[in-house]
């Protein structure tokens, strides 16, 4: 009997460890569990509110999507009423709209001019040289760095520039934008010039970015008033809102949900945030010169090839000329200034729109 009450002890024991060993794994399989269904939760809650929730709030939200595509919350400082700290021969002033948006407006003489006294400003252009509207893109305002930079590059050129803000940037009215409103802002300066120059007008009209779609537009409504434009010149520009939104960086993520068109491009065509320049354009008589960098990661150079395309089908094919800038000067969507190419291109297409307009 001594002998099984000794061999009790250890199997007792066994028996004490195999059941906290079962204990300890069942513990370990517990706090695994509530791990993976905590990871679990947090991913699904991550996927609802990235791709339900935001989409949901955006397709309902008028006021995000103006600001995604004006981005004029963006401010750049800059002293706007003393234009001279940052180039030579300019002025600024002032032009109101008819539904009484006040523009802020910078006007730069050709290099030949720049020392005409400021009284002088108007009546030079009437002079005959070139006049470029220049329409800027989204974000920051005309004071902007690599946009004076163009300023100065298209004067040493003899051009006179003019440049404004829209409503709601730089210093012009704090109204919110809209596509129409934009346009009539542009119209606005557009025919204050064309008075200004008198019957001697020759007026290039130059987009960037959202500017072409802008001016793509505007160009549109000139003409079917009976206004010729001299020409057009669209820098890195899209062909359409629909295919730029699809394009852009952040899109990506959303791309591919079957629902994308439904929440992200549908409102806000219904909204009026369209810029169709591969319909504006379609039917105008304007040269146009597209000029597109084919390192543009903004908006890839593959859109301003579409629209060309589209505009050779339905136009002459020496009304549209598109010029590509190589990757391998790095110029990407805002530096196309910087292309030693660029100035013989422009002066060529002026010259060639100003002869057009002869006949």
């Amino acid at each position: 009997m001594r002998k099984i009450k000794d061999y009790q002890a250890p199997t007792t024991l066994y028996r004490k460890l195999k059941k906290l060993i079962r204990m300890k794994m069942f513990l370990k399989k517990r706090f695994i569990k509530k791990i993976l269904i905590g990871t679990f939760s947090i991913v699904l809650l991550f996927f609802l509110f990235v791709f339900i929730v935001i989409p949901v709030i955006y397709k309902n939200s008028y006021n995000l999507q103006k600001a995604l595509v004006f981005l004029n919350m963006v401010h750049v400082p800059v002293d706007f009423e003393h234009p001279e700290k940052y180039m030579n021969g300019v002025r600024n002033f002032y032009l109101k709209t008819d539904d009484n948006v006040t523009l802020g407006v910078w006007h730069l003489l050709p290099q030949k001019l720049i020392d005409y006294s400021p009284e002088k400003y108007d009546t030079a252009l009437s002079g005959g040289e070139p006049i470029i509207l220049y329409l800027h893109g989204n974000s920051g305002n005309r004071g902007a760095g690599h946009r004076i930079d163009l300023y100065k590059l298209l004067q040493n050129q003899n051009y006179h520039i003019v440049a404004f803000d829209y409503r709601s940037y730089g210093d012009s009215s704090p109204i919110e934008p809209s596509e129409l409103g934009v346009v009539e802002d542009s119209k606005t300066v557009y025919k204050w010039l064309k008075k200004k120059a008198a019957g001697l007008a020759k007026i290039i009209i130059w987009g960037h970015s959202l500017g072409t779609g802008i001016s793509s537009h505007l160009v549109d409504i000139l003409e079917s008033e009976g206004e010729r434009v001299t020409g057009l010149i669209l820098e890195s520009p899209f062909n359409n809102m629909k295919e730029e939104i699809r394009s852009y960086p952040l899109a990506k993520f959303f791309i591919y949900l079957p629902w994308f068109d439904y929440f992200f491009t549908e409102p806000m065509y219904n909204n009026g945030l369209q810029f169709e320049s591969d319909k504006h354009l379609l039917k105008v008589s304007t040269p146009i010169l597209i000029l597109h960098a084919e390192d543009d990661i903004v908006i890839p150079v593959a859109l301003g090839e579409k629209l060309y395309k589209t505009l050779q089908k339905e136009r002459p094919n020496n009304l549209t000329t598109l010029v590509k800038f190589s990757q391998s000067e790095r110029l990407g969507h805002k530096y196309i200034y910087k292309s030693s190419l660029l100035p013989s291109k422009v002066n060529a297409f002026v010259n060639s729109s100003i002869a057009l307009e002869r006949f």
